[in-house]
């Protein structure tokens, strides 16, 4: 920002700026081709808004740290997405928002039903500013001074709101005929990420929408005469949108262009990813096509980089279940299993537990398919087939290096398993999952891969079984009276129920689901002399499992009818994720 000479000594006046740190500021704005204002800010020499408040006065020009921003206050409509583009908005730092009279400070016209108010960051930026103005059409409106980072939370939740609807978009698209897609399909159009074609437009959104609703996978799914958009929340599919079937092409040949894969493959199954970015959160996507009688099956996995990794306490397992879990990530060696289906949670499990005891003193390494996230101190190896890094040769390898704990991402086949097991037998703690309805389960898949009962009595110390209940919504869920038949079902009678149990009713908050997130649950089976006796004899994963209720072990059921009786979550869905296993 060009500062004027009374804008100069009001800041040497209110901040206490010398002349030499000014000049120095000076010359490393000019050099570096930005505003002073950063410089002193980075060099931290003032703060940014003591920078604001000097510029305010010295323009004539209010300052407001913060900025009001709900659904009324966003500028409406389509004005500003289809005539303003978001880059246009960030270079400039600035952003115009619909206010009540009463709601602006310091309005001359307070009995005004509504103003524009454009925050800005730069008070100098003039021109932008006129040319926000003539492209909206405003002809009233108040200027305010506001921190960088507010205006630009301000930009991405105005846009996130003022998409059009994904129904909208596929109107779009039906009017513009299917000939305008087939010709985007010959040209580069696809390929242009800033592209205004509707196409673009709608996978964009689709994305967004997706992000915004915290699913976790987005499903492209077509038929004989239709086209099925779902993304999974919380677990469960919902429907998102049904666009036409002569859309199907470019739909899809816009996402394999995005995620690298070849167009013109259409007969064999691809994987690919690409990383994004929705206002502050950094979203990487596994792509993964496969080819059905009726056109090209496609699935994203949404992976928000951004949300920080759950510690054991945030996890949800109960405090008896954690004292026992925190135990064995003790032991100096053996190998901790954890089972479940895909997508139960065993790999934020196993990463919430490395970080628990990731300390300088001790060396982990892990192998991973993918590698989620980054872990810091930790070094993580990325399974890739291409060229036959594979879970057993980079265990291999990894043994060599001299680490205390080794994780695993899954032992999928009697090499890995066999090297796992030598790992543990020789000093090294060791963290892998697999693929089983419960804890017992896990023994007779060992054997069933192929390893000596006698190996897993010896290197295995511990299995957990999880599984991932929804959560009931907070602002909406309402307490009810369980009949006598839902009671059986769960093993319990009215004189257990401690207090009220809730059932799911739905809002606009949890998009009327009656669900909000996701809590785990636990069974933890603790390999004592008793169970490794009784593996020698037999590897039956029911008189396991008998054996391991004998000695107080608390199954997935039991664990979820506490949460229920807790007011997290419902019958239903316990039932839902253990009756399987019952």
């Amino acid at each position: 920002m060009p500062m004027t000479p009374s804008l100069e000594q009001t800041i040497v006046d209110r901040c206490g700026i010398s002349d030499a740190a000014r000049e120095e500021a000076e010359k490393l704005a000019d050099a570096r081709g930005v505003g002073i204002c950063d410089i002193l800010v980075q060099k931290k020499l003032i703060t940014e808004l003591q920078f604001l408040e000097c510029a305010g006065a010295c323009y004539d020009i209010p300052v407001w740290s913060d900025l009001p921003m709900t659904v009324d206050t966003l500028f409406g409509g389509e004005a500003l997405s289809r005539k303003i583009p978001i880059q246009f908005l960030k270079n400039h730092v600035l952003v115009p928002l619909k206010l009540r009279g009463e709601t602006i400070r310091n309005s001359p016209e307070p009995e005004a039903d509504h103003q524009v108010v454009i925050a800005i960051h730069d008070p100098s930026s003039f021109q932008p500013v006129d040319d926000l103005l003539k492209l909206l059409s405003i002809r009233r409106f108040k200027l305010v001074l506001s921190p960088r980072t507010v205006i630009l939370s301000a930009i991405t939740l105005s846009y996130d709101r003022n998409l059009d609807s994904d129904e909208n978009l596929v109107e779009t698209l039906e009017d513009d005929s299917s000939g305008q897609i087939s010709e985007m399909e010959v040209t580069a159009d696809l390929l242009d990420d800033s592209s205004e074609a509707p196409i673009i437009r709608l996978v964009n959104q689709i994305i967004t929408r997706s992000i915004r609703a915290r699913a976790s996978d987005i499903h492209i799914e077509p038929y004989q005469d239709s086209l099925k958009i779902r993304y999974r929340v919380d677990g469960i599919l919902y429907d998102l949108l049904t666009p036409p079937k002569w859309m199907q092409p470019a739909l899809i040949s816009r996402i394999k262009v995005m995620s690298r894969l070849d167009i013109a493959e259409k007969r064999l199954p691809q994987d690919g990813r690409l990383n994004i970015r929705l206002g502050s959160q950094e979203i990487d996507i596994r792509v993964s096509t496969i080819p059905t009688a009726f056109g090209e099956r496609v699935v994203l996995r949404l992976l928000n980089k951004s949300g920080s990794l759950l510690t054991l306490t945030e996890l949800g397992i109960s405090p008896l279940q954690r004292q026992l879990l925190e135990k064995v990530t003790t032991f100096p060696n053996g190998i901790f299993l954890i089972t479940g289906p895909t997508g139960s949670g065993k790999t934020t499990t196993l990463y919430a537990i490395l970080s628990a005891i990731n300390k300088p003193s001790i060396n982990i390494i892990t192998i991973e398919d993918p590698v989620e996230y980054q872990l810091k101190g930790i070094s993580q190896i990325q399974v890739n087939p291409k060229i036959d890094l594979t879970f057993a040769k980079g265990l291999r390898s990894i043994v060599r290096q001299d680490p205390d704990v080794i994780l695993v991402g899954e032992i999928r086949d009697k090499e890995t398993a066999d090297i796992a097991v030598q790992s543990a037998l020789t000093g090294h703690l060791v963290f892998s999952t697999l693929h089983t309805n419960d804890a017992a389960s896990a023994i007779t898949r060992l054997v069933d891969i192929g390893v000596e009962p006698f190996l897993i009595s010896s290197s295995v110390i511990a299995v957990a079984a999880q599984r991932l209940i929804r959560v009931l919504c907070e602002q909406c869920k309402t307490p009810y009276i369980p009949s006598d038949t839902v009671l059986n079902s769960m093993g319990l009678t009215r004189d257990l129920l401690k207090g009220a149990v809730y059932q799911a009713t739905g809002c606009p908050a949890c998009f009327h689901t009656g669900y909000r997130g996701r809590t785990s649950i636990f069974e933890m089976m603790v390999m004592d002399s008793g169970l490794k006796n009784l593996i020698l004899k037999t590897y039956d994963s029911g008189r396991i499992k008998q054996e391991a209720l004998r000695k107080q072990m608390i199954t997935l059921g039991e664990d979820g009818v506490s949460k229920v009786l807790s007011g997290f979550t419902t019958f239903e869905e316990v039932l839902r994720v253990t009756q399987s296993i019952a």
